[in-house]
């Protein structure tokens, strides 16, 4: 089973810089102005949690989980079938060199899926993007796969190499 852990380091750097600005209020304020100890540190929330949103949305959007046991490949919150995947359009993105952090990140902006008229995948003719975002998040390469049926599908991934390793390992081999 392959599972794409995404990094934590956003996280941990805005919780650690929220945690330490709300211990030096706590030495300037405590104990004689604890109400408003409390109401900074709660303002100070409204900083830390877009901040944060952006990898939650990415755990809940974009997290890989392929389970040759069960016949999966589960993106987000879509569960494909692995026999409804292509192999042959596996092997191919497999041989493709990884992409520079440039080309990356203009794939990823390029990459939107929103329901809105104009912004859908299937307007524009572009793949679907699996998951259930709107967009893949800036600087996530993003794989293009086919399924059996001919779809495209468009998936956000941190570890191309990896991904693409464990789904060719599950399927297999192309006829």
């Amino acid at each position: 089973m392959y599972r794409e852990r995404l990094p934590r380091t956003w996280t941990a750097i805005c919780v650690g810089l929220y945690l330490a600005h709300v211990v030096r209020l706590g030495f300037d304020a405590l104990p004689e102005d604890a109400g408003v100890w409390l109401a900074v540190s709660a303002a100070s929330l409204l900083v830390l949690l877009p901040c944060i949103a952006v990898p939650v949305s990415k755990a809940v959007y974009h997290r890989i989980v392929v389970d040759p046991d069960r016949g999966v490949l589960r993106v987000g919150r879509e569960r494909l079938p692995l026999a409804d995947i292509d192999p042959a359009s596996v092997h191919a993105a497999l041989a493709q060199p990884d992409p520079a952090a440039a080309a990356r990140l203009v794939a990823s902006a390029r990459t939107v899926d929103a329901p809105v008229p104009g912004l859908r995948a299937s307007d524009t003719g572009a793949p679907r993007l699996v998951g259930g975002g709107w967009g893949a998040p800036m600087g996530m390469d993003v794989v293009v796969l086919a399924t059996r049926g001919g779809e495209a599908l468009s998936i956000a991934t941190h570890d191309r190499k990896a991904f693409l390793t464990a789904l060719a390992g599950a399927l297999p081999a192309p006829a």
